[in-house]
């Protein structure tokens, strides 16, 4: 028997409903049946709860009530979830595939134990699902907490943490404690694999895009707070030179 874990799907939404069919969609047709799926809604105006109520989706728990931004509700996300891997699929994001929890398991199948984090690729679509590009860093073959000096290696939403290990999300970071608390966890984990494989489409709209300057200010805080400012000063100034370079 291999092992069979159970994931935590958190979505978060708020006045969502122009782009969560996709998502839900995603979750409902996805041929692995162990998980649980999180809905938290910030007191939408529009009709994102009820779609989210007519999707037929089994081992669902929606909850609708004001919050303190999107990290506040995925720190609600995590305190209602039960399961082995915390999930998070943002309102317009998507499964890659109807398989892609079962290639996430298949990718353990020898292990002994659940590893402390899965992770894989990401595909860019637009609003309309249509695939723009795969993201532009590549998730390493082999991961450890150094490794987002070099940037956000693996994508929020294609990395798979247990649940167990995680901690809450920082509140004092706005757009960037997503970078934080990936850090935290492979400070923390003693095993990772890289599944091999495009886990989720990610729409490419996210507030910390459309917040883009804002976003990397906060980011280089977090990667001073973890790294070092003088080493997170360098790894900029590389920064800079390589996309000048590739232009």
């Amino acid at each position: 028997m291999g092992l069979k874990p159970k994931f935590s799907i958190i979505t978060i939404t708020y006045n969502a409903s122009s782009v969560i069919e996709p998502t839900l969609r995603s979750v409902i047709g996805q041929t692995y049946g162990n998980y649980e799926y999180l809905l938290i809604d910030g007191g939408s105006k529009d009709d994102t709860l009820a779609k989210a109520k007519a999707s037929g989706i089994e081992f669902a728990h929606i909850v609708s009530e004001r919050d303190n931004g999107i990290y506040d509700a995925m720190n609600k996300g995590i305190k209602l979830a039960t399961g082995d891997y915390l999930c998070f699929l943002n309102a317009g994001d998507s499964f890659y595939s109807p398989d892609t929890l079962q290639t996430v398991v298949d990718a353990i199948a020898g292990e002994e134990r659940l590893p402390d984090v899965l992770y894989g690729e990401t595909a860019e679509v637009d609003e309309e699902r249509n695939f723009v590009r795969m993201r532009r860093l590549k998730a390493p073959e082999k991961l450890d907490w150094r490794s987002f000096r070099n940037g956000m290696l693996v994508c929020h939403q294609s990395f798979y943490a247990r649940r167990e290990i995680a901690p809450l999300y920082d509140l004092r970071y706005r757009l960037s404690s997503d970078v934080d608390w990936c850090i935290k966890i492979m400070k923390k984990a003693k095993k990772m694999v890289n599944v091999n494989a495009i886990v989720t489409n990610y729409l490419q709209n996210g507030l910390s895009l459309q917040r883009h300057r804002e976003s990397l200010i906060e980011r280089f805080r977090v990667m001073a707070k973890h790294y070092g400012l003088l080493s997170t000063i360098g790894r900029h100034v590389y920064f800079v030179f390589r996309a000048v370079v590739k232009r």
